[in-house]
């Protein structure tokens, strides 16, 4: 009886052992993400490389976004769907280099940030963001209830955010413009727990290390976009512009 008791307590120490080493690899793939993207639209704001994604006057203004700028701006939204589809057919490597090209290509789109916004206000709202995020990511890790309901209403709640998005590029409603990205923190902010428990539990479901390193790179991008969302539409309350 012993014996059966101290197998079954390994078992799950052994288990717990294998979560945490997975979840780690999951947040490392996520944050090396993160500086990526950073380190790109960083790059690109403070270099020549601007002209490429910018129109600029005479004057060094920018007067819009070029072609390839365009195509660097949309191009994220089709390699998430492209993302899937390697995910289930593709190898870990080729997964791997999707995500960090996405996470570069991102880093691209987002270079505006860096020309609308001090640099001190992004990184003030980029420690808020830290700080919702990982707060709201350590409850759906550590809750016991099932958030897979939740996760329904909030994709509800994306849908409709994209559509106001869309009907507001043609209003230009401000009122419209702020209640859309406050509803739109609300929703990423549940998406992160939403998100951390269904990375947890896809942990149990599998126990092949080429498979297991895919999930965690889908997982990553999960909380990643999570992120990413999250810290824009603060952006649009906390941040100060130039």
């Amino acid at each position: 009886m012993e014996n059966k008791t101290f197998s079954k307590s390994e078992e799950l120490s052994n288990v717990d052992a294998g979560l945490r080493q997975y979840m780690i690899k999951v947040y490392n793939f996520m944050a090396a993400g993160l500086c990526l993207t950073a380190l790109t639209a960083y790059i690109i704001a403070n270099t020549s490389l601007l002209g490429l994604f910018f129109n600029i006057n005479p004057a060094g203004q920018v007067t819009g976004m070029s072609g390839f700028g365009w195509l660097m701006f949309i191009a994220p939204l089709v390699m998430v769907f492209a993302f899937g589809w390697v995910v289930n057919r593709g190898t870990a490597a080729q997964v791997q280099a999707l995500f960090w090209g996405y996470a570069a290509v991102m880093g691209a789109s987002l270079t505006p940030i860096f020309l609308a916004y001090t640099g001190a206000s992004v990184a003030r709202v980029f420690l808020i963001t830290a700080g919702m995020f990982g707060g709201m990511s350590i409850y759906g890790y550590t809750t016991k209830r099932d958030l897979s309901a939740m996760g329904s209403f909030l994709f509800m709640g994306l849908i409709g955010i994209i559509i106001a998005t869309i009907v507001n590029f043609f209003l230009k409603s401000p009122g419209l413009y702020y209640a859309i990205s406050f509803i739109a923190i609300l929703v990423f902010t549940g998406l992160t727990a939403f998100d951390t428990q269904r990375i947890r539990q896809i942990y149990s479901e599998y126990d092949n290390s080429e498979i297991m390193t895919k999930k965690a790179v889908a997982g990553a991008l999960s909380l990643y976009l999570d992120f990413i969302n999250m810290f824009i539409y603060l952006l649009q309350f906390f941040g100060d512009r130039r």
